[in-house]
C-alpha cells in the first residue's frame, strides 16, 4: 500500500501544477453491462467503451474489466497513465462512499462488503471514488441534465427495479447507513403487507418495477380482455396504452397511481417539489403524463413537478465523470495545502 500512497501523492503533485491537462474516467457498472468514458478536465467525454457483465461471478472479474477498460481508453486516446487524475465508479447497490466499500447489491454476484476503492487504487494507482449508480445519475442530472441549478430534487430510476437519488441543499443525501433512496422497499396500499426478505424485490418494486408491471399484465391478461399477447414489456404496455388499448390503459393508470402515492409521500418527508423520472420505464412519457395527471388532481400545498430525465442512459456515466472531476480537484486542493504547509 505504501507504493500506492506514494503514487497518489505523486499524482497530487502533478495535479497541483497542471490539473487542467489531466484526464478522468467515469465508470457505470450494471447487472448486464459495464460502460466507461475518458473525459478531459472540463468533463467532456472523449472516448467511450462498454462490455457485457452477464454471468460474471464475483467482484474480481468486474475489477479486471475496469482495469483493462481504463488502460484501453488511455491507449486509444494516446494518453500516458500519469495523466490520469482519478476515476469514479457507480455500482447498483448500497455503497459506503467514505470508505469506497460496496456493502450489498442484488444485481452483481458475490458482492458483499467489497472494498472497491482500495482495490482499484491498488490496481490503477489513482484516486478513486465509488457510489451507488442512482446517486450518480442524480449528480449527472444536476450537473448537465433536467435538474441543473436545483438545490433539492429526487431522481427516480425505474427500470427492472426502483431506486431514488436524493439531492438536498445541493448535496447527495445517502443516509447514516448509506441506504437512503431504497424506495423499492416502500410499503403502500396494494403492495405486500410487510417487508420482504432483503434479497428479494421490495413491495413497491414488485408492483411497478419493470418486472412488476409485466407481472400485472400477465395476471390480468385473458383472451376475453385483449387481443394483445400475454408477454409484453412494461414499455410495450405503455405504448399500447397511448394507442387506446383498454387493458394496457388500466395497467398504466394503476401503476401511475401507485407511483404518484410514493412520490407524494416522499415530497411530504423531504419537502421537495421536483422529481426527475429516469430509467427505461420511468422515463417513458406515458408514465410521466399519467403520474402528473394523478398528482394534479390532489389539492396539495406546493405543486409537485415531474420531468423526464434529460440525459437518459448517460445520466450515470456523466455523474461518474462529475464525481471523478470532484475527486481529482479535491486531491489537488489537499496537495496544495500540504505543499504550502
Amino acid at each position: 500500500m505504501q507504493l500506492v500512497t506514494d503514487k497518489i501523492k505523486g499524482i497530487e503533485q502533478d495535479a497541483v501544477s497542471d490539473n487542467r491537462h489531466g484526464y478522468v474516467v467515469g465508470v457505470d457498472v450494471g447487472g448486464t453491462n459495464l460502460r466507461m468514458a475518458l473525459a478531459d478536465m472540463t468533463g467532456t467525454p472523449l472516448i467511450k467503451w462498454s462490455t457485457s457483465t452477464v454471468d460474471l461471478r464475483g467482484p474480481d472479474a468486474v475489477i479486471g474489466l475496469i482495469v483493462d477498460g481504463v488502460k484501453n481508453l488511455l491507449k486509444q486516446a494516446g494518453v500516458e497513465a500519469e495523466a490520469l487524475r482519478s476515476i469514479a465508479v457507480g455500482v447498483p447497490g448500497v455503497t459506503n462512499t467514505e470508505d469506497g466499500v460496496v456493502i450489498a447489491t442484488s444485481y452483481l454476484m458475490g458482492w458483499r462488503n467489497v472494498p472497491l476503492k482500495a482495490l482499484l487504487e491498488t490496481e490503477l494507482q489513482v484516486p478513486t471514488a465509488v457510489d451507488n449508480d442512482v446517486n450518480l445519475a442524480a449528480i449527472g442530472e444536476n450537473w448537465a441534465g433536467a435538474a441543473q441549478g436545483e438545490r433539492d430534487f429526487v431522481f427516480l430510476a425505474i427500470g427492472t427495479g426502483i431506486g431514488a437519488g436524493i439531492v438536498l441543499n445541493g448535496c447527495p443525501y445517502r443516509g447514516s447507513g448509506w441506504a437512503a433512496g431504497e424506495i423499492g422497499y416502500m410499503l403502500l396500499p396494494g403492495t405486500a403487507d410487510g417487508p420482504g426478505k432483503s434479497h428479494e424485490p421490495g413491495a413497491l418494486e414488485s408492483m411497478i418495477g419493470g418486472e412488476g408491471i409485466r407481472g400485472q399484465w400477465r395476471t390480468t391478461w385473458s383472451v376475453d380482455k385483449t387481443l394483445l399477447p400475454k408477454e409484453l414489456t412494461a414499455t410495450e404496455i405503455f405504448v399500447h396504452a397511448q394507442r387506446g388499448e383498454a387493458l394496457a390503459q388500466t395497467i398504466l393508470r394503476g401503476s401511475a397511481t401507485m407511483l404518484a402515492h410514493a412520490i407524494y409521500n416522499i415530497s411530504l418527508v423531504l419537502n421537495c417539489a421536483l422529481f426527475v423520472l429516469g430509467g427505461s420505464v420511468g422515463a417513458h412519457p406515458a408514465l410521466r403524463d399519467a403520474v402528473q395527471n394523478v398528482v394534479d388532481q390532489w389539492h396539495i400545498r406546493g405543486r409537485i413537478r415531474l420531468v423526464r430525465s434529460a440525459l437518459g442512459t448517460e445520466a450515470q456515466l456523466l455523474g461518474a465523470i462529475r464525481t471523478a472531476l470532484d475527486t481529482a480537484n479535491a486531491y489537488a486542493a489537499s496537495a496544495t495545502v500540504v505543499i504550502r504547509g
